[in-house]
């Protein structure tokens, strides 16, 4: 398995998996974000084994943001402002996407999770489809008293951010 999988395939497949999971269920399992930090830990030590030296300054800025972003995120979910998974997927996104991509992911996030609640304050205006209204996760998210899924607007921004990131330059240099 090459470097650049991590970051061009398991990286963006569990971001899609957490996307999906909150959007059909409006929670995201733990494994998830558990499944980000390992895989992350993994993926450095595979850049180190492929002779390219990370080097502690540029994964302790990867450790610093997921750092950051989790007290924030804790501090939002403490709040009532968001769910606990998507603060944990807040977090590991910014420990992938790592400092120098971090006011960027948090910019388009929001910018995401307010389109994404704008459109679900007009769907939820209307009446769903009865073809529609046979699928229970439909119902949820149609639900006016429902929350947003917020992890959609999450794991969209990180895929969006990704290309730009050292990270892509440290797989692709791999």
């Amino acid at each position: 398995m090459t470097v650049s999988i991590f970051v061009f395939g398991i990286f963006p497949a569990l971001l899609l998996s957490a996307a999906l999971f909150d959007l059909t269920s409006f929670t995201i399992p733990n494994p998830l974000p558990v499944a980000m930090f390992v895989l992350f830990a993994a993926f450095l030590l595979a850049i180190e084994l492929s002779g390219h030296n990370v080097g502690f300054g540029q994964a302790g800025r990867h450790l610093l943001a997921g750092a950051i972003a989790l007290a924030v995120g804790i501090a939002m979910f403490a709040r009532g402002w968001i769910g606990g998974g998507d603060a944990k997927l807040f977090a590991m996104a910014c420990l992938w996407l790592g400092w120098d991509a971090m006011y960027e992911y948090a910019i388009v996030a929001s910018l995401m999770g307010g389109v994404l609640t704008v459109a679900l304050l007009i769907l939820r205006r209307f009446p769903l489809p009865p073809f529609l209204a046979a699928q229970p996760w439909l119902l949820r998210l149609a639900d006016r008293d429902s929350g947003v899924p917020y992890g959609v607007a999450l794991a969209l921004a990180a895929i969006f951010v990704l290309p730009d990131t050292d990270l892509i330059r440290l797989a692709s240099a791999s």
